[in-house]
């Protein structure tokens, strides 16, 4: 199947292999990055969750003129290490990956936090959404070449306590924690590791979160932008992957049109 992106004529990643995680469909925030990645001519491999969704990753991975999709189970450290041996026989040395991994129980995404957080919950959260970032870094750091950029996805959560969001806020949090501490961990081996924390986006995953469409369509009356979308997320990666970001490490960048600072009502249930 041939390609149906244009690439463009200079790629600011040119060459360059990238794993992108977390793709589901065309909605999705790593479709987005892997879009406008590859765009700027990077090569790409992807992960998917099991060999379930397998084929459905592998359509969209020929689009991308990739024929690399391997099954890893984040839930596993014994799965991830697995997964960085069957890549690092295709790919041997690469040049970074996109962390856009997390997850929650669904029931966790409606209500009063202190009324539907238990402590597996928590520990779920935590352990899809955050510590997958450090056992992936612990696991592939050997085979990433100097100048090599990690990024993942965050998102306001973090910080500011939204309706509904719940779990995912501390989850989050930790998760930018583990950017700056992991950043300090690779000073000597020459990666960075950076985050980009999006606006509020429309996607399979925002869908599972209550009253999400109300919130998006704040958002969107609130921010001093054009309405934010998975390509401008992309764009972000294609620059924090590229040497013009070589002196940015550690940091989380916001592409959500000042929403960070000019929220407004957007958080206000109705």
């Amino acid at each position: 199947m041939s390609s149906t992106i244009k690439k463009n004529k200079i790629g600011l990643v040119e060459g360059r292999k990238i794993l992108i995680t977390g793709i589901s469909g065309k909605l999705s925030i790593a479709y987005g990055i892997a879009k406008v990645l590859y765009q700027n001519g990077a090569k790409l491999a992807f992960s998917c969750q099991n060999e379930r969704i397998k084929s459905r990753v592998e359509k969209i991975a020929r689009q991308f003129e990739s024929e690399i999709v391997i099954p890893c189970d984040v839930s596993s450290d014994e799965n991830i290490r697995i997964f960085f041996s069957r890549l690092e026989k295709i790919w041997g040395q690469f040049d970074g990956f996109v962390h856009s991994i997390a997850y929650a129980n669904q029931n966790q995404f409606r209500g009063n936090y202190l009324n539907v957080v238990t402590r597996k919950d928590f520990e779920v959260a935590h352990s899809i959404s955050s510590y997958s970032l450090v056992e992936m870094v612990k696991s592939c750091r050997s085979m990433l070449r100097k100048g090599s950029t990690v990024l993942t996805i965050t998102y306001i959560g973090s910080s500011l306590s939204i309706p509904n969001y719940n779990v995912m806020g501390p989850a989050k949090a930790s998760l930018e924690s583990n950017v700056r501490y992991i950043a300090s961990s690779l000073k000597e081996s020459k990666i960075r590791i950076n985050a980009i924390s999006s606006g509020p986006i429309l996607t399979i995953s925002s869908s599972r979160i209550r009253n999400f469409r109300k919130m998006h369509r704040r958002f969107e009356k609130n921010i001093l932008t054009e309405k934010i979308s998975i390509e401008d997320i992309g764009k972000c990666a294609v620059f924090l992957c590229s040497d013009l970001s070589s002196g940015i490490n550690g940091e989380i960048i916001h592409v959500d049109g000042g929403f960070n600072f000019v929220y407004g009502n957007c958080f206000e249930e109705e």
